[in-house]
């Protein structure tokens, strides 16, 4: 159990055996650090099938030996022996269960922080592949653990035992039995898996699809019926559930198949023994009792014909997990330090290309960021903006120019680099510690998330430590402050603010912003579905709250716009013109 679980990741090779055991060790690379109580769970496993098989074979000799009308003394240790070993099973089986659970949740606790730090750092296309991801592929971590190598482990323990037990009796027998495991656990798991295999490969593509039509259907249930696209939906969901089903079906016709002649086998087996022990001369007592421990050692088969089952049924989720533990997450392979005061963003000739065969989403962007300056974007949708922003909060580079930051003349970081002042200074955003970049860079993006919690609970994401007073500071900044006084701070917003109307909800991520308090605030249509008056109120409480901090905002009106020193005007992921919002409104901006 040790040797399987001290595994590092090898090189990728390209054999699907190679693969699958890549994406294992990748996987068990988490349990390295709980290898003792994955090794004490092993063991427990051990003892409880070893328990039970022990339970067979002393309630076999005891009925046996008891039709002989022995003396009562004869039978005093048997019936103490079975008395405690039934018991014993029942408690080594809760043990084990409580060890085992307590160590593979240990274990997908670190392995569904990093991939949900590896999707926030990659976001799938879709929201409910994300979900895929994040429940029913890093599930299957649990199974390789629960159901598949500590049953392994266990019976191929058991089995060892049984067979050294055997030989202690008759080495003929011994033999036979020996035979009769190495089909009924060997040869037939690996059938069941190769059999398996064929079908499980599909079952994680398809059943993360039924979870993309489950949650289209549900969540976008009105636009679909608005634009009538409702049906086709229903009718790619019906045909994903039922090539589901039928998958489904074929994998159970083989494992029935499968497990039928595994039970056979244990008779056959079980009739070789005895067969064996009467040619050997064995006495008639030992003889029933090799027999029913045989057909108790057989059961273990049907333990690991369902642990190679279920071993071939997860390798689709296993390789899915295993690609995003692969991935470098931000943060995780260290970086430069953040600057611990003012911060000097700039880009110069920056261009992204998301796609070599499509247009640049922008091209040859110069922007200067020193401390306390106030930029506005402005455009239509698709001209840029938000990437844009993307740029200066490090969520993608440049492919072309550059996109780099250092201390500010306020204050600078001792140690970084780029503290000259020159045009061509500073260092690339991305060399930043991801995981502290926020700190700096941040605010309102356009991917603003409102979890299912209390309005209390979603500021406190921004700062944990902050009281009461500063949440309610915050909320009245963002133009929500009477709404909060009317509902309180312990009020649930629902599923993505699903309780909020969508001004409210965006004021409440706009308050979150403000509360986080960056040296760089980046605000993505903060007043969106506000009236245009409460919207220029809302934005100049923000400003008054910022000081002498830098704002960028993105917004779709070249309105309200004086307090700002510079307003670049973006389309097509150019830069159309800049200057201030009169120079812009008096050039046709």
């Amino acid at each position: 159990m040790t040797a399987v679980l001290n595994a590092n990741v090898p090189a990728a090779v390209s054999t699907p055996a190679g693969r699958s055991a890549s994406a294992m060790r990748r996987v068990l690379a988490f349990a390295y650090p709980l290898r003792w109580r994955f090794v004490g769970a092993g063991l427990l496993a051990a003892g409880t099938e070893a328990a039970g098989l022990g339970l067979m074979a002393a309630a076999t000799w005891l009925l046996a030996t008891a039709a002989g009308q022995p003396p009562l003394i004869t039978l005093s240790i048997a019936i103490v022996l079975v008395r405690a070993l039934a018991i014993g099973r029942g408690v080594l089986r809760y043990v084990e269960r409580l060890a085992s659970h307590d160590a593979v949740l240990r274990m997908v606790t670190e392995v569904r922080a990093r991939i949900f730090a590896a999707l926030v750092d990659r976001p799938p296309a879709r929201r409910a592949d994300a979900l895929s991801r994040m429940v029913s592929d890093v599930d299957a971590v649990q199974d390789l653990v629960i159901r598949v190598l500590l049953p392994m482990a266990a019976a191929g323990l058991v089995a060892v035992a049984a067979v050294g037990t055997a030989l202690l009796a008759d080495p003929a027998v011994a033999l036979v039995l020996l035979a009769g495991l190495l089909v009924t656990g060997g040869a037939l798991p690996l059938l069941a898996a190769r059999l398996a295999r064929h079908g499980a490969a599909r079952l994680a593509p398809l059943r993360a699809a039924y979870a993309v039509d489950t949650v289209d259907l549900v969540h976008g249930a009105a636009d679909l019926a608005a634009f009538g696209a409702r049906p086709g939906y229903e009718a790619r969901g019906a045909a994903h559930a039922g090539e589901l089903a039928r998958v489904e079906r074929a994998l159970a016709r083989r494992s029935f198949a499968v497990d039928a002649a595994a039970t056979a086998l244990g008779g056959v087996t079980a009739m070789a023994v005895m067969a064996t022990g009467l040619s050997r001369g064995l006495p008639g007592v030992w003889l029933a009792v090799l027999a029913v421990a045989t057909l108790a050692a057989g059961e273990l088969a049907l333990s690991l014909l369902a642990a190679a089952r279920k071993g071939a049924e997860i390798q689709g989720s296993l390789h899915r997990v295993a690609e995003l533990l692969g991935e470098p997450v931000g943060g995780a392979s260290g970086g430069l330090p953040v600057p611990d005061g003012s911060v000097h963003l700039r880009l110069r000739g920056a261009g992204v290309r998301y796609r070599p065969d499509a247009a640049p989403a922008l091209h040859d962007i110069d922007l200067d960021l020193p401390p306390g300056r106030r930029v506005a974007v402005v455009g239509p949708s698709g001209a840029g903006k938000s990437t844009l922003l993307a740029l200066l909060t490090g969520a993608i580079s440049p492919d072309t120019g550059s996109a780099t930051a250092e201390p500010g003349a306020a204050r600078t970081a001792a140690g970084l680099p780029g503290t000259g002042g020159a045009a061509d200074s500073g260092t690339p955003i991305a060399s930043f510690d991801r995981e502290r970049w926020p700190a700096a860079v941040t605010g309102l993006l356009a991917d603003a998330h409102l979890f299912h919690a209390s309005v209390r609970d979603n500021l406190l994401l921004a700062r944990p430590d902050a009281t009461d007073g500063d949440l309610l500071a915050a909320c009245r900044t963002a133009g929500l402050g009477d709404w909060v006084a009317e509902h309180g701070l312990d009020v649930r917003v629902g599923e993505d603010g699903a309780e909020l109307s969508g001004g409210q909800r965006q004021r409440l991520a706009l308050a979150r912003a403000v509360l986080a308090d960056p040296q760089v605030l980046l605000l993505d249509e903060p007043t969106e579905g506000l009236d245009p008056a409460q919207a220029d109120a809302v934005l100049a409480a923000v400003l008054a709250h910022r000081g002498d901090r830098s704002v960028v905002l993105v917004t779709h009106r070249l309105t309200g716009l004086d307090a700002f020193d510079e307003v670049v005007v973006l389309d097509g992921g150019r830069v159309k013109e800049r200057g201030t919002q009169g120079w812009v409104r008096a050039h046709g901006g």
